[in-house]
């Protein structure tokens, strides 16, 4: 088993896009870096980084690894030290974008403490595509992203799922057929119109396809483009959704909506902090990119 000061010299690497940053970073000799990496390497008998001109560009292998291993490998740093390069990145600024649900209920709870210490914030909201694109141009310097991207300019690091519940208020609730949906939910779940982020419906065709096998057949009532007014309408009656269960929770716990459908495997969707290669060579992202990652794992998405 690899020990921790290879997988932590990895994750370095992995998040800032560059040995030499790494180097930096963990306080090490670039030549230290460099046989880490290639005892790692060894250890797992793949190559975990394509070097070039752009700096290290994780594989396939890299991605699966730092996914499996970051978190703990965080949460183990912050038992056992404290952060390094904390007072550097109070003195900076983060272009943070991202959905703005997500933003509003989960990220900027936990991001707005460092501003009070002096961190610099700007955040823009948006869809993951087109803030992807801006991040790649260098308009951006981290994106919460439910998308993963491809250019190789960009680094993704997993950092928490969200689950997918299928809601509805009491009344509606009511007028479902509970024998009918256990063996045709297609044909229970027909009648009901559908409250939606957008006319493709991206939420709930995504559910329905995983959980029904095909898109939805019912009508669409609304659709808007914010997760907390597609709740607020489902509250009143308007039409059922497919909301993350951050969202859904405080009316689930009120008794203003319920679930009309239990899955045997949850629905996940997997949220991706992404940077530019070498973007956590900054000490205020890299404060931010951690800070995230660390609080992630008390979040109930």
């Amino acid at each position: 088993m690899p020990d921790l000061d290879l997988l932590s010299t990895f994750l370095e690497i992995y998040r800032s896009g560059s040995l030499t940053a790494a180097a930096a970073r963990r306080g090490l000799s670039q030549a230290a870096v460099s046989g880490h990496l290639a005892r790692l390497e060894q250890q797992v008998g793949e190559r975990l980084f394509d070097r070039s001109r752009r700096g290290a560009v994780p594989t396939e292998r890299a991605l699966d690894l730092a996914r499996r291993i970051g978190t703990h490998i965080d949460e183990l740093h912050h038992v056992f030290e404290a952060p390094a390069g904390d007072q550097a990145g109070y003195r900076g600024t983060v272009r943070l974008a991202g959905p703005s649900d997500l933003l509003a209920l989960r990220v900027m709870p936990v991001l707005a403490p460092l501003a009070v210490r002096g961190l610099r914030l700007r955040i823009t909201v948006g869809l993951a595509e087109d803030l992807l694109a801006v991040l790649a141009a260098g308009g951006l310097d981290m994106v919460v992203s439910a998308v993963r991207p491809q250019p190789a300019a960009l680094v993704a690091t997993a950092f928490a799922d969200e689950e997918f519940v299928l809601v509805g208020a009491p009344g509606l609730a009511r007028t479902i057929d509970a024998a009918a949906l256990a063996t045709e939910p297609l044909r229970a779940l027909a009648h009901l119109p559908l409250v939606a982020y957008a006319e493709e419906l991206p939420i709930i065709r995504r559910y329905w396809r995983s959980e029904f096998g095909r898109r939805p057949p019912n009508p669409v009532a609304i659709t808007v483009p914010d997760l907390r007014a597609i709740l607020a309408a489902v509250v009143a009656g308007a039409g059922v959704s497919v909301l993350p269960r951050y969202v859904a929770e405080p009316a689930l716990a009120a008794g203003s909506v319920e679930l009309l459908h239990q899955p045997q495997v949850p629905p996940l969707n997997t949220l991706y902090l992404v940077t530019r290669v070498g973007g956590l060579a900054s000490a205020a992202v890299a404060m931010v990119h951690r800070r995230l990652t660390e609080r992630s794992t008390d979040w109930v998405l």
